[in-house]
């Protein structure tokens, strides 16, 4: 058996959606022992958008401060074993296949076929995990929503972040910023200190009022610590004092964000740390597929090979197209995506082409209408990691009622193909976003996955 088969095998016996419960997961920890009430002190993170960057500088101030960290984010980008890095000096590390085998047996046979569903049977497994590695601390990352999430089951975190709100999986989560909010705010627990990023008034407000109904500590952006740009330098400030830190090694304002919001739990929930551990952690936080350059691979590779038998295009055979990837999938990571573009003037020096893939169960219109003014042409390929994936026609006439010039193609290499021979001559940028199935797909042919 390998964890694929073992993953396999769930994929076809369990449900692969969502269906938010707590009663399936909660009595099949109670079969192996309740492993989530012996793993490490917890920062849990909800949140519509920077979980996942939250997580990570979460991460890097936490090992920076000579700590380590058990982290388990959701979706993965090219294998299952991403979402769960296992503490360890000198930096966490994925687990190992046979580990995580080993894991998903126990829970599968502990589970015994009762209906549950795939992200409930893995959370599980992340909780075995983590109480079976030594670590000091552990990030964990709400799957969907967070009053009824799988990892909700947590009983006592040291600390409950949210990140910024916005509509996404409505069908699941409600139609309003209000019941989304709602349901966000599921995760905060009595008197335990709550962290808030930057939030709509409305997603605030619900949020506040849970919070005092729980008598939990409060700490809001903009209201109980600060941050802003100046001088190409992140400065934060709360109660505490001040940090003057280098810009975070994620590329885009909104980081800023993220990365202030991990610090101001970090800094009422562990030890006081030098302002050095921030600098190195604001140079040091990696998170994979969130406007990151695309590094030389496979894809690159076979695009240049195209351009050498183009000799129009010979003056741009030896770079290729500058490719960007972003998993930014609704309209609120539409509009962070293009304001940094627009701030970092992309479109001024060379084209700009985006190719697409998105899922039905996300808001694309919104997403595109970010874009308007920005991108030259759109081209919308299949999300083949999905079966909720929208047919690249019928997205591209999506994308054409936004204003957007926009093509179909079959796949990525034939979209990176259109993409080069829509100017031939030219050197041109590509951003390949709409969802993170995607991005991880380019990953995974690029022969670049994350580390």
């Amino acid at each position: 058996m390998s964890t694929a088969a073992a993953l396999d095998r769930l994929m076809a016996i369990h449900p692969k959606g969502f269906d938010l419960s707590l009663e399936r997961i909660s009595a099949l920890l109670e079969k192996l022992g309740n492993p989530h009430l012996a793993i490490p002190p917890v920062f849990h993170v909800a949140g519509t958008n920077g979980k996942g960057s939250t997580s990570a500088f979460l991460r890097a101030i936490i090992e920076a401060a000579g700590k380590t960290v058990h982290v388990h984010t959701s979706p993965h980008l090219v294998g299952w074993h991403e979402r769960y890095r296992l503490g360890q000096e000198g930096g966490g590390r994925f687990v190992s296949d046979e580990v995580l085998e080993e894991a998903i047996v126990r829970a599968e046979n502990a589970n015994g076929g009762t209906p549950i569903t795939v992200f409930e049977i893995m959370s599980a497994v992340g909780f075995i995990l983590f109480a079976e590695h030594t670590a000091d601390y552990c990030v964990i990352e709400v799957g969907l929503g967070g009053r009824f999430d799988a990892t909700n089951v947590l009983q006592n975190p040291v600390a409950c972040l949210i990140t910024p709100i916005g509509l996404d999986h409505e069908a699941y989560l409600g139609d309003t910023l209000t019941k989304i909010a709602f349901e966000k705010a599921g995760i905060i627990k009595p008197a335990v200190p709550l962290f808030v990023g930057v939030q709509p008034d409305e997603a605030l407000a619900v949020i506040e009022h849970i919070a005092a109904r729980n008598r939990s500590p409060v700490s809001i952006a903009r209201q109980d610590y600060d941050f802003y740009e100046e001088n190409g330098r992140f400065v934060y400030q709360d109660s505490i004092g001040l940090l003057d830190l280098p810009k975070p090694g994620l590329i885009g304002d909104h980081q800023i964000t993220n990365a202030a919001l991990a610090i101001s739990a970090c800094r009422a929930v562990l030890p006081v740390l030098e302002s050095s551990v921030y600098e190195t952690a604001m140079e040091k936080v990696y998170w994979p597929g969130r406007f990151e350059r695309l590094k030389p691979g496979n894809l690159a590779a076979g695009i240049s090979a195209v351009m050498l038998k183009d000799t129009s295009s010979e003056t741009n055979s030896e770079t290729g197209p500058e490719i960007w990837i972003d998993g930014g999938h609704n309209p609120h990571a539409g509009i962070a995506i293009s304001a940094q573009l627009k701030k970092a003037g992309y479109r001024k020096s060379m084209p700009l082409v985006m190719i697409a893939g998105m899922l039905t169960t996300k808001e694309p219109n919104g997403f595109f209408e970010a874009f308007k003014g920005l991108v030259d042409r759109v081209v919308t390929v299949p999300v083949n990691q999905s079966d909720a994936g929208f047919d690249p026609t019928i997205l591209a006439s999506i994308v054409r009622k936004t204003g957007l010039q926009a093509d179909a193609a079959t796949d990525i290499e034939s979209a990176l193909k259109l993409a080069v021979g829509l100017y031939p001559g030219q050197q041109i940028r590509i951003l390949i976003c709409g969802s993170l199935y995607l991005v991880g797909e380019v990953l995974q042919k690029n022969g670049t996955p994350p580390q």
